[in-house]
């Protein structure tokens, strides 16, 4: 029996017990009829019919439901201005990412995007190309290059790149308290769609789990274990806005991410230079071991 065949088999019902319940459904969506609104009507009609046909389909208990109710006020409890457990729930739910997945279209050989993630910070500090977004964080350095350009190959001049990510301690720098701004900044794109930059080579690191969500994937044995990964957002005139992040191949997170933002075409090959090895820009890395990576980004066009 497959887990899908498990999850079909739910106990039987009597036709009566089955009508009564769909009953309740049809009032149920029968009261949105009159929205004013046709999109938020279709949201609750359509949320309402998929919530009922879950509780049927499983046989939800008085009990189970109870305790979801507690875990859902858990959630509520311990998000505010910091901290967004309600996000982090979409997150390993994967709704994050399907939403994600509908909101940007497959268009040519556009890139594609991923999660937003909760460690976005706007007004990050500007760099020139070939600047270092570390800030003083901790870890390997890495130079990053490549072009932005549209699906028609043509290079986008000032395009807005903003790059945010983690330390090698795996903590962004809103998570250290003292209002340190480390690896994080933006920077634009050259005449020729040309960008590049040092960071750090992305390391793995745990989704906070301390909370309800850490418990609930603690009690259904999945990992809070992020792979390693550099956030991007890229922003200009007339295209469609990417959000999106690259991996390190080789990742042995890459097939369990958390958060399911692991693409196979956002895995890039990281090259790691030994100590000595010549730089892009000069920079003495004498008596540290560097890392390189490429990452050409195709945006596609704006939705009209």
């Amino acid at each position: 029996m497959t887990a899908g065949d498990t999850m079909s088999a739910a106990p039987a019902v009597s036709a009566e017990q089955a009508a009564r319940e769909q009953q309740l459904t049809d009032r149920v969506v029968a009261s949105f009829a009159d929205a004013p609104d046709d999109r938020l009507r279709q949201l609750m009609q359509s949320l309402t019919r998929h919530l009922h046909a879950f509780v049927r389909e499983v046989r939800l208990t008085e009990e189970e439901w109870r305790r979801a109710v507690e875990f859902l006020t858990a959630v509520g409890a311990v998000t505010d201005e910091r901290r967004q457990e309600f996000i982090l729930l979409s997150d390993v739910l994967g709704a994050s990412m399907q939403t994600v997945t509908v909101g940007n279209e497959a268009h040519r050989d556009a890139t594609q995007a991923t999660v937003f993630g909760p460690f976005f910070v706007a007004d990050a500090p500007a760099v020139e190309a070939g600047g270092d977004i570390a800030g003083g964080a901790g870890g390997q350095p890495c130079w990053v290059e490549g072009t932005v350009r549209d699906t028609g190959g043509a290079p986008v001049a000032g395009a807005r790149i903003e790059v945010w990510e983690a330390d090698e301690d795996g903590l962004y720098d809103v998570q250290h308290g003292d209002g340190r701004t480390a690896g994080r900044a933006h920077l634009f794109t050259d005449d020729e769609g040309r960008y590049a930059f040092w960071a750090l080579t992305p390391t793995p690191y745990p989704i906070p789990h301390d909370g309800p969500v850490g418990a609930l994937l603690a009690a259904t044995g999945r990992s809070p274990m992020r792979a390693g990964h550099l956030h991007f957002m890229v922003t200009a005139s007339g295209l469609r806005t990417l959000v999106t992040h690259i991996f390190v191949r080789g990742d042995e997170l890459l097939d369990r991410d958390a958060v399911f933002g692991v693409l196979p075409s956002l895995v890039k090959d990281f090259e790691v230079c030994p100590p000595g090895t010549e730089t892009p820009d000069g920079r003495d890395l004498s008596s540290s071991e560097w890392s390189r990576v490429r990452f050409d980004i195709v945006l596609a066009p704006q939705r009209a």
